[in-house]
């Protein structure tokens, strides 16, 4: 069951925690294998870094990512800019956090749980995509625990301690540190990127790829 609350004037979405319903993943889960895998990548949850994931600890360009798996925005924003902050990753050109928020419900709870479960198998990019690929509606049951863990097992993860970790929330502590983040960080919606430690703010409602290359490229100077 999905609440709207007021508190101080701002809307909040609520999740029953009882509401557990999984629904069949959509027919887009079949571009998800590990044909798409690149090599693995082992980045670090950092509480230096409010928890975020960390890749390319040090760099001197840092770029710093908030989304939400449900957002609708972060995925227009991963579809126009997904594989370049993923070449800035294996390139080792910038420090790149994810920081993934969890405002919109308990499935996004469970998403990012997920996805830091997908960490230590040196698979949370191509899993992070995976999930922005199938997005669905918010709280529809497509993020129940059974189809993250057949999401990690497409990737090749199939590891017990992925399942375990998936299942019993093991990463529930971390997904709440984000969160309570975000107000600190100045964070007021997703998807919200800082680069060098200043907001890139788009001059379109679009996310232009190469608006955001000329903001990156201007930071490394």
């Amino acid at each position: 069951m999905i609440a709207l609350v007021v508190l101080s004037g701002v809307i909040f979405t609520v999740l029953d925690k009882r509401s557990g319903s999984s629904v069949a993943l959509p027919a887009s889960i079949e571009s998800i294998s590990t044909a798409n895998n690149g090599e693995p990548l082992t980045p670090t949850i950092s509480p230096e870094a409010d928890y975020g994931v960390v890749f390319n600890a040090d760099s001197p360009l840092k770029i710093d990512v908030w989304e939400d798996f449900q957002c609708p925005y972060c995925k227009f924003f991963e579809d126009s800019m997904g594989d370049y902050l993923e070449d800035l990753i294996r390139e080792k050109q910038a420090e790149v956090t994810f920081h993934m928020a969890s405002f919109l419900g308990q499935e996004s709870v469970r998403a990012s749980n997920a996805a830091n479960c997908a960490v230590p198998e040196g698979r949370f990019i191509e899993y992070h995509r995976a999930l922005f690929d199938i997005q669905g509606g918010e709280n529809s049951g497509l993020f129940s625990n059974k189809n993250l863990v057949e999401i990690g097992t497409r990737l090749g993860i199939t590891s017990e301690s992925f399942a375990n970790c998936v299942n019993n929330n093991e990463s529930g502590d971390v997904v709440k540190n984000v969160a309570s983040s975000m107000k600190k960080n100045g964070v007021e919606g997703t998807p919200t990127v800082f680069i060098n430690g200043k907001p890139w703010n788009r001059t379109t409602s679009e996310f232009r790829l190469e608006e955001f290359k000329a903001a990156v490229e201007a930071a490394k100077q």
